[in-house]
Formats: C-alpha cells, structure tokens, sequence
C-alpha cells in the first residue's frame, strides 16, 4: 500500500504575525467605519478624504478594506510549498527545484518511485 501525502507548510512567524495584526486591524477599520467614529478627530486632525469617502459610501468602504486586506493576509501566509511524499520519501520540492512540476513528470516521477519500492511479497515468483 501507497501512502501519498501533502501537508501545508507554516510562513514563517514573522509573516504570521503580520497577518494576525492585520486581520485584527481590519476588523476594528470595519467597525469604525460602520459606527462612524472619526479616530482622526480625537488626535486633532481633520479627517482626510478617503476616510469622509468612507463614511459616505459604507458598504464600498467596508467590502474594500476586507477585500484588500484579505489579498495582503493571503500573501503573508502564502509559502509557495508544493512538497510530494510517497512512503514518508520526499519525491517532489517545489521550494527545492522552484517550480511545480508537469502532469507527465509527477505521473512518471510517482511510477519510478512505485516500480523502484515494490515490496517483494508482491513481486511474481519465477520457478525454475
């Protein structure tokens, strides 16, 4: 029996964290904007336009700063691993060779791997 496996791989913890701290701040932009609280008045400032845009156009306001800030998480916890094992074998790194690979590739890289870790129980016996 085969065992094929795939894993996700973790970024790395700095990556992480910018993406926590993201999601929370995204949330807390999120609830500003439907509230309508202006943190720009309670440091003194006028609020600038993107966020008098904001408060007047909610919704637009809302889905883009989920939508944008969604890309920029994706992108942070995104590592780019395509790792292929067969058997606890390492068989294919795409952070190794940098690429994925072909469809012809995998199917001939898995059926070498197969023919070459045939347990010999199951190989014909020959009599002579």
């Amino acid at each position: 029996m085969y065992l094929l496996r795939g894993e996700n791989f973790l970024p790395l913890p700095l990556y992480r964290h910018i993406a926590s701290f993201l999601s929370m701040f995204k949330l807390a932009l999120i609830g500003l904007i439907i509230i309508g609280k202006d943190p720009f008045a309670l440091c003194g400032m006028q609020a600038p336009g993107f966020w008098v845009w904001g408060q007047e156009n909610k919704i637009y306001a809302c889905m883009m700063v989920f939508f944008f800030s969604n890309m920029i998480e994706n992108q942070c916890m995104s590592t780019g691993a395509f790792e292929i094992t067969l058997n606890d074998v390492p068989v294919w790194s795409k952070l190794e060779s940098g690429h994925l690979p072909s469809m012809q590739q995998l199917v001939q890289i898995l059926e070498n791997e197969m023919k070459m870790n045939v347990p010999m129980d199951t190989l014909p016996h020959h009599r002579s």
